[in-house]
């Protein structure tokens, strides 16, 4: 991360944000009735102050009436850096030992989460610069997410991501590498699942021709060699 800024340097940063990320904003006015991830984040700010000074069941409180009044549950001991959004933001959860660096935009319903109960270990994930996590996605564990990766909606990630990828999915896989420059394209995101299942339909087709064929088809073979290097493809791509 970028070398360290005061506090209220820091705070006129996550006030700029929705202006340079959010077409919708229309004045300075709705940051304080319209942006709930921008008020978690300035909460944050003054409670890991308060919780690296020893006062940690105070940041603790503070928090809590934080995610009373935004619905957005961060932890004041995770290490969060600059310039971050929180995009509509309701239902975020960061956890106590998530690193999210500089740069970083996430959507609503995001969870960077724990997947063990041991004390004093780090649990939960590392986000690098300029990445973004799509609504509703869970990273879970101790994995690092590197840097300009996208993480596709509603996908749960396990595993470490390198950087430049975008990875979808239940679990998330790397789909695609290298850098998007539209960080919002999310309807240009693959669906795996629905190539498979389009994949077994033109397989059955495929089946259902050469068991019910009585002379040979040549035009079927060819189409069978097709469909086994799509296959091919798409196991190499999963095991990947």
């Amino acid at each position: 991360m970028t070398g360290k800024i005061g506090l209220w340097q820091q705070i006129r940063e996550d006030f700029a944000q929705p202006l340079k990320n959010d077409p919708a904003i229309n004045s300075r006015a709705e940051l304080f009735f319209n942006y709930p991830g921008v008020w978690a984040i300035v909460n944050y700010r003054f409670a890991n102050r308060l919780y690296n000074r020893g006062f940690k069941r105070f940041a603790r409180a503070l928090m809590g009436l934080s995610q009373f009044i935004t619905n957005i549950d961060i932890h004041p001991a995770a290490t969060i850096g600059r310039r971050v959004f929180l995009d509509h933001a309701f239902g975020v959860v960061i956890g106590e030992t998530a690193i999210v660096e500089d740069d970083i935009l996430i959507y609503q319903g995001v969870t960077l989460g724990g997947v063990n109960l041991n004390r004093g270990q780090k649990r939960h994930p590392t986000i690098k610069s300029g990445s973004v996590i799509g609504s509703g996605a869970k990273v879970l564990g101790d994995i690092v997410i590197g840097k300009n990766c996208r993480v596709g909606s509603n996908s749960v990630v396990v595993n470490s991501v390198e950087e430049n990828s975008t990875a979808v999915g239940i679990p998330a896989r790397v789909i695609k590498k290298g850098r998007d420059k539209s960080p919002l394209a999310h309807n240009k995101i693959p669906d795996i699942n629905k190539e498979l299942f389009l994949y077994l339909f033109k397989r059955i087709k495929a089946l259902e021709t050469a068991v019910s064929s009585q002379h040979h088809d040549e035009g079927l073979i060819e189409k069978d060699m097709e469909l086994e290097t799509i296959y091919k493809q798409f196991l190499k791509s999963v095991k990947e």
